[in-house]
């Protein structure tokens, strides 16, 4: 799918600048329509699995729902305005109403903005893009995908720790503070294990001749193509699009 084989950097900042036209807007119809803009595209243009897309934006909408409340529920209801609203019985003038949807809306579109980037873009591809394209310093970049590499294995590490201490009868515990005092038992064979894998990393980078110099080739090359251009293209003309509706 196009989404998934575009330039990460490219994608990036094309996220970056459509949430900054989003903190200029404060009218609700235009977020709205560049919302339902956004998400087509994703899932037109995207290999994105539904299911797992839902299950990751529906934290979001329940942030937003929070926020559209709490500021009906602060607004100003002194402003003497002809044009007002009526909701939970509540008397609201119709611009703060305006504002607080625009705002929930907001951060739909920036959970729908972020959620195509995550969902369409390799990991590893993207720190690689971003030495090559935006010459993010290699040292940085490395860095940050060897720690991104780790979450999974101490994932592993924390059930390999449960278990031994199952097999060797240490009591797991019911209550909140046994709970917390099991998580405290396994901070320190974590930071040894973690050193550990840090240690044998740094030795096998310096090994290959890693030194963090700039001037260094790439098995994998990427590219900024005409291609990459058609996700901004078709992002902002929704955006400008919606504004002019």
């Amino acid at each position: 799918m196009l989404l998934n084989h575009l330039n990460p950097s490219i994608k990036a900042l094309t996220v970056c600048i459509l949430i900054v036209h989003l903190a200029f807007v404060f009218e609700p119809m235009t977020v709205f329509l560049f919302l339902i803009w956004t998400i087509a595209a994703t899932f037109i243009f995207g290999k994105v699995n539904w299911k797992k897309y839902v299950l990751y934006f529906l934290p979001f909408f329940i942030f937003a729902i929070g926020m559209l409340w709490t500021t009906i529920a602060f607004a100003d209801t002194s402003e003497h305005t002809n044009k007002v609203i009526n909701m939970l019985g509540l008397t609201l003038p119709l611009d703060s109403f305006l504002v607080a949807l625009a705002l929930s809306l907001r951060i739909l579109n920036v959970a729908a903005l972020s959620l195509m980037f995550i969902f369409t873009t390799n990991m590893v591809d993207f720190i690689l893009s971003l030495i090559q394209q935006l010459k993010l310093p290699p040292k940085i970049a490395y860095g940050v995908l060897a720690g991104y590499r780790f979450l999974p294995m101490m994932k592993d590490e924390i059930k390999i720790i449960h278990a031994a201490h199952q097999v060797r009868g240490v009591s797991q515990g019911k209550s909140l503070k046994d709970k917390f005092s099991k998580y405290k038992r396994f901070a320190i064979p974590l930071l040894a294990s973690a050193i550990r894998k840090a240690e044998r990393t740094a030795v096998a980078m310096e090994s290959k001749g890693f030194t963090g110099d700039r001037n260094r080739t790439f098995y994998r090359q990427f590219f900024v193509t005409k291609r990459d251009l058609i996700l901004p293209g078709i992002l902002l003309f929704g955006f400008w699009g919606a504004w002019f509706l």
